[in-house]
């Protein structure tokens, strides 16, 4: 090959992007990248659905729990880490595989991270002080004002996002959406992306089951031990937050699993969105036998189809 490419599998939350990501690893004797950006947390192992021991065992997986909560950790980190991780792969492998659920993720490894203006801390701790006061509502309704196309796609349950989002419209005076796809970075490998896609209704069937699968692995035990630390970014998460009101006595255990699982729906559903502004994406449907996926992938390598 001319030049390396990395093997992109997207797709909303349940889908089955760990399962395929290790078939395509395994068949091409290559590492994987996780793109998740909850995954990363070593705390945080039953709410984020990090691969088990046997997947982990299957190849050699990276970004899987290898920071702590307490660590700052950004995505312009992650890009600088990955891009060096795929240097060295590179030396052996002409492929990797990245399994993401975080689209900007994938994106700021494959493209590179937009620019955007330097914001005045004061601006942020305003932001800051006004979630605090008034709640996440509010800052939902700012950004719908101020950039009503990144309101669309951005996980309107992440405070961090959204200030990060506010700070720049503020600072600039101009929405946050008009600084996003600016010139791609250069990259020395070429990029396929793998998307898998099922019925909404299945994708929804889906994402019940697991949230299921997690309280019965004991998700609830997990968040009691994270609550002191609740107010860390890391902990902004679906899973996470509906089981922390309900540890505060907001609600009952039934109801707060009941967010879960629409906060999640909801959350595949911005997955979606963001994804289906990508022409580039292969997509294939959740149940294809992995052979034929493979085949579909081979076939798009031969023919330097790909991003």
């Amino acid at each position: 090959m001319s030049k390396k490419i990395v093997l992109a599998v997207v797709g909303p939350t349940a889908i089955g992007k760990t399962a395929l990501g290790i078939q395509l690893a395994k068949h091409f004797d290559t590492d994987i990248l996780s793109a998740d950006s909850r995954q990363f947390f070593k705390e945080m192992e039953i709410g984020t659905a990090v691969p088990s021991k046997e997947e982990l065992s299957e190849t050699h997986h990276h970004f899987v729990q290898h920071k702590s909560i307490f660590e700052p950790y950004s995505v312009g980190d992650f890009e600088k880490e990955a891009i060096k991780l795929l240097d060295d792969v590179f030396l052996k492998k002409d492929i990797a595989v990245m399994v993401g659920g975080s689209g900007l993720y994938v994106d700021a490894v494959v493209s590179g991270l937009d620019k955007f203006p330097e914001v005045d801390p004061k601006t942020r701790e305003q932001l800051n002080q006004q979630l605090e006061e008034k709640g996440l509502e509010s800052l939902q309704k700012e950004l719908e004002l101020r950039d009503p196309d990144y309101y669309k796609t951005v996980d309107l349950d992440n405070p961090h996002r959204l200030i990060r989002a506010l700070e720049v419209c503020i600072t600039a005076n101009k929405p946050y959406s008009s600084f996003l796809n600016q010139p791609k970075a250069e990259r020395n490998f070429k990029t396929l992306y793998i998307g898998i896609e099922a019925p909404r209704e299945t994708v929804y069937e889906r994402i019940n089951a697991r949230v299921d699968l997690m309280m019965d692995a004991g998700l609830l035990e997990e968040a009691k031990k994270l609550y002191p630390h609740k107010e860390l970014n890391a902990l902004q998460t679906v899973g996470y937050k509906e089981l922390f009101e309900y540890i505060e006595g907001q609600c009952t255990l039934e109801a707060a699993v009941s967010e879960i699982k629409k906060n999640t729906r909801r959350f595949a559903k911005r997955q979606l969105t963001w994804l289906r502004k990508n022409e580039a994406i292969l997509w294939v449907p959740y149940d294809t036998e992995p052979k034929k996926v493979l085949q579909m992938v081979n076939d798009r390598l031969k023919t330097n189809l790909y991003a």
